[in-house]
């Protein structure tokens, strides 16, 4: 990395107190949250729900998403789940006689054309060896049901002599990924069978059930009318719309009205949005207005247990100890006593029966107890974990100074997450160590546009690079200023043309956009503070007014 030369850029902090207004505006008139559209949930839509409204639009959806290579999704394994999404749906509608539309001829031709691809994408994945499969929340039920639903289509085809599908892909059943099973599969299909109430964490993912999840004992939250906050586990609770059905047939109607056809992978999720973004926005310290009633729903939304990100799901702590952190530094402080139920005397657990551990979860919990433990000294409890959740972050550090994370396909948003933690409130020598070896590699991994990512450079994960750099260097260190300068430049000319790639997991990537702008934002912000940008006589984190 060579310097770069001095930023053209007029030192004023206009552009991104707007930004924050706007995306504070946004969340308002949004109240369910926003999210961009899954390629699973609307697949899933396509096969199970053909009577919801906007059917078409969902079919040509997912038509116009098709890579070049045939497939659905993000590059190697982050295709499985999605193409097998999109080819089932797509196959179904075509057995099932759905295109017969005003314009037949034309779905009909190009839901043939993007099969054959999509087949061969499909079968070149699953035999592919070693194929890493991420971490995606259910993907060991969701890839068995999805297999085992569309080898009963290419039955049908080969027994039905369909002269439009060709031999070659049709000819023969899928195959599961090597070391996969269906035996969680048969097990969660037991349980919805006998009628016995449906474990909480299960209703995310409620449509691997099959004709068992049709009206299962307890999955449908009262009032909201969402299954597990999934458009995908509401349709299979629906199964055939009728009168008691209304209230969730309600919420998939609201759902495809907002975006249009296809649906997020959760919805709502208004907690989650606003907890990241208001926490982002308030640690950077950018003013902005917070309307009282937002900063009230978030209060609201505390139960003993903590929160979930939306309706149906389990409280989490994740959520929970972001919800903390934001209100804390916007002067709502809410004990964090419904934590320690997530306490397993080593790390947290994101919810009671998780397989694994989150870094990220781990490290928003460090925030949220850091920040109370800092303004009360005297409570040990908050002392010992701060020290456990510490030396926790530090042993999971990978040895290029990276993390990575269940909940995000990038490591900068892991590294991100665990150096604000930790340099905020990490205690002892193995802390600065951690923070060192991160700061190497983030200023190793800068791309030569200026860029950090992991696949490629995007805006969402230089945002976060610059972030993690600036908490880990300090203030007189020279070495990170051409860094800064050149991500600087990368984000004031690339925001909104990098493609907006999907990078956040759930049943396949997505891309929380406000939670995005939010980073961007503060990313921008912070640079111009450390570069002395700001206006003379300028205080940082200046005061944040109500609306």
């Amino acid at each position: 990395m060579t310097d770069a030369a001095p930023l053209d850029v007029a030192p004023d902090t206009g552009h991104e107190e707007a930004a924050a207004r706007e995306l504070i505006a946004a969340m308002m008139l949004a109240p369910n949250g926003q999210s961009s559209a899954s390629v699973y949930e609307t697949g899933r839509l396509v096969s199970l729900a053909p009577w919801l409204v906007r059917h078409a639009e969902r079919i040509d959806h997912l038509l116009l998403t098709q890579a070049p290579t045939g497939g659905w999704g993000g590059p190697g394994g982050y295709a499985l789940v999605p193409t097998l999404s999109a080819v089932e749906a797509l196959l179904a509608a075509l057995l099932r006689g759905d295109l017969r539309t005003p314009d037949d001829g034309e779905i009909h031709t190009r839901v043939v054309r993007a099969l054959g691809p999509g087949l061969v994408r499909l079968r070149d994945l699953l035999a592919e060896p070693g194929l890493a499969l991420p971490d995606l929340p259910a993907i060991d039920l969701v890839v068995p049901a999805l297999v085992e639903s569309l080898n009963g289509h290419l039955a049908r085809v080969a027994a039905g002599g369909r002269a439009e599908l060709r031999r070659g892909p049709y000819d023969g059943p899928l195959p599961l990924p090597a070391g996969m099973g269906r035996g969680r599969l048969e097990r969660v299909r037991e349980v919805l069978g006998s009628g016995d109430p449906v474990p909480e964490k299960i209703w995310h993912a409620l449509e691997v059930g099959g004709p068992a999840a049709r009206r299962a004992t307890g999955a449908m939250v009262p009032g909201s009318g969402a299954v597990g906050a999934s458009p995908a586990a509401t349709a299979a609770w629906i199964g055939t719309p009728d009168d008691a059905a209304a209230p969730a047939l309600s919420y998939l109607e609201e759902t495809v009205r907002q975006y249009g056809g296809p649906v997020p992978p959760a919805s709502p999720i208004a907690v989650f949005e606003r907890a990241w973004v208001l926490s982002t926005l308030s640690r950077s310290g950018v003013p902005f207005p917070v309307p009282p009633r937002m900063l009230a729903s978030l209060a609201d939304a505390l139960g003993p247990a903590g929160t979930p990100t939306g309706p149906g799901l389990p409280p989490d702590a994740d959520t929970t100890s972001v919800t903390l952190s934001a209100l804390a530094r916007l002067g709502r402080p809410v004990p964090p006593s419904s934590l320690w139920a997530y306490d397993t005397g080593e790390h947290f657990c994101t919810w009671h029966g998780e397989d694994g551990a989150s870094v990220t979860t781990n490290a928003h919990v460090l925030d949220a107890l850091g920040w109370h433990a800092t303004r009360t000294p005297a409570e040990p409890r908050l002392a010992s974990a701060v020290e456990r959740l510490t030396a926790w972050l530090c042993a999971r550090q990978g040895p290029d100074g990276a993390w990575s994370d269940r909940w995000h396909a990038s490591p900068y948003y892991a590294t991100c997450c665990a150096v604000l933690a930790l340099a905020e409130y990490g205690r002892g020598v193995r802390r600065d160590d951690a923070l060192d070896r991160a700061a190497a590699w983030l200023l190793e991994e800068q791309r030569p546009d200026g860029s950090w990512g992991r696949w490629t450079g995007t805006v969402e994960e230089t945002a976060y690079a610059l972030q993690a750099l600036l908490s880990t260097t300090r203030p007189a260190d020279p070495r990170p200023l051409p860094h800064l300068h050149h991500g600087y430049r990368y984000l004031s000319t690339m925001e909104g043309r990098d493609g907006e790639p999907a990078l956040w997991h759930d049943k396949d990537l997505y891309r929380p956009p406000l939670i995005v702008g939010a980073a961007v934002t503060a990313a921008r912000y912070l640079v111009r503070l450390r570069m002395g940008l700001h206006p003379p006589g300028y205080v940082a984190g200046g005061l944040i007014s109500a609306a």
